[in-house]
């Protein structure tokens, strides 16, 4: 990847300071230029099918209308060529693992230097995983503690997601408002993880949660 502009970017990201942030970022590359750019998840998708030249897009995980775990699915589905890069202010160990099974080539804190980003860039275009070196003794750590015997395994990225909120002290309306959904679907999504996680309440979730370092 010598010639010039050779890596084509997609940015998907609803806040426009951040984009037009990243932007700056990958256009003062000699060797990137960014193809497109969308605000929501509906964008994203429509942006993967039509730039299917492109390169990497750099994915917010938490956008207004999809999450962006649903998001990225379509787009491994739709352009399997495009390699994903997950950019998020959720802490890596929350959401990495999940945002890789489903297909993310890796995983980018929003607080990371842009010489980080560029390097995350670089390598996910050259065909390689990306993922920070804590995030590395994250996944060892937890691999050595028997990882797939956790009950959070098994929920649906709502749930988890919702499971997260729930012990970081949000209330279920608060929730269904940062995420555009009814309270009585996230009431659902909390009666669902309560019981395939074998949970009384709330209170038992945060322990949980806490517990196995889901939330700080």
């Amino acid at each position: 990847m010598g010639q010039l502009h050779s890596i084509r970017v997609l940015l998907a990201d609803d806040h426009g300071a951040i984009r037009a942030g990243l932007a700056h970022i990958v256009q003062t590359q000699q060797d990137m230029q960014v193809a497109g750019v969308a605000e929501n998840g509906l964008e994203a998708v429509k942006l993967a099918r039509s730039h299917p030249d492109a390169h990497v897009m750099l994915l917010d995980i938490a956008l207004p209308d999809k999450s962006g775990l649903e998001v990225l699915k379509q787009i491994r589905k739709d352009n399997p060529f495009l390699q994903v890069l997950m950019f998020s202010m959720y802490r890596e160990d929350q959401y990495a693992m999940r945002c890789l099974k489903a297909g993310a080539a890796g995983y980018l804190s929003k607080e990371a230097e842009p010489e980080e980003i560029v390097a995350a860039l670089r390598q996910v275009a050259g065909g390689q995983k990306y993922i920070s070196a804590q995030l590395a003794q994250e996944l060892a750590r937890s691999l050595g503690e028997g990882h797939n015997e956790n009950l959070h395994e098994g929920l649906s990225d709502r749930e988890y997601q919702t499971l997260t909120m729930i012990a970081s002290g949000k209330t279920v309306s608060t929730i269904a408002k940062e995420l555009s959904l009814s309270v009585k679907t996230i009431s659902e999504y909390r009666s669902r993880l309560l019981l395939k996680m074998k949970l009384k309440n709330s209170a038992e979730l945060t322990h949980y949660a806490i517990k196995h370092h889901l939330v700080e």
